[in-house]
């Protein structure tokens, strides 16, 4: 269960992290990254534009890699467990079994309605 925790909360950072990169990116002409500081920021847009495009591949490398673990280590470590509280349902019961000197009851002959005849006119 500590494990869920771990890659659930690491997920979650990596997933938070790559919206807030691919919002800040400049989509043709405008978006969040030119009203920051534009030419002034980490040496002009092309470098900044660099870094933002590496940092999406790379989040989302991360992220990719992490759904994959998970995967991995839950049904690795799941082999035969289930994650379904089976105690809380009640178990089928066996029929009681019928005493040694009593007979089945004798099968009763099915029987068929009669075929509806239509009045004549």
């Amino acid at each position: 269960m500590l494990n869920f925790s771990i890659f659930l909360v690491l997920i979650t950072i990596v997933s938070f992290l790559l919206v807030v990169v691919i919002m800040v990116q400049n989509p043709k002409s405008g978006g969040l990254s030119s009203s920051i500081g534009g030419s002034q920021m980490m040496g002009g847009v092309q470098k900044t534009t660099d870094f933002l495009d590496k940092s999406t591949w790379t989040l989302a490398a991360i992220l990719v890699t992490l759904i994959l673990l998970s995967s991995i280590s839950f049904s690795s470590i799941g082999g035969n467990e289930s994650f379904i509280d089976e105690s809380a349902v009640p178990a089928a019961q066996a029929p009681a079994a019928k005493p040694a000197g009593t007979a089945a009851p004798a099968a009763q002959p099915a029987t068929t309605p009669a075929p509806a005849t239509q009045p004549q006119q």
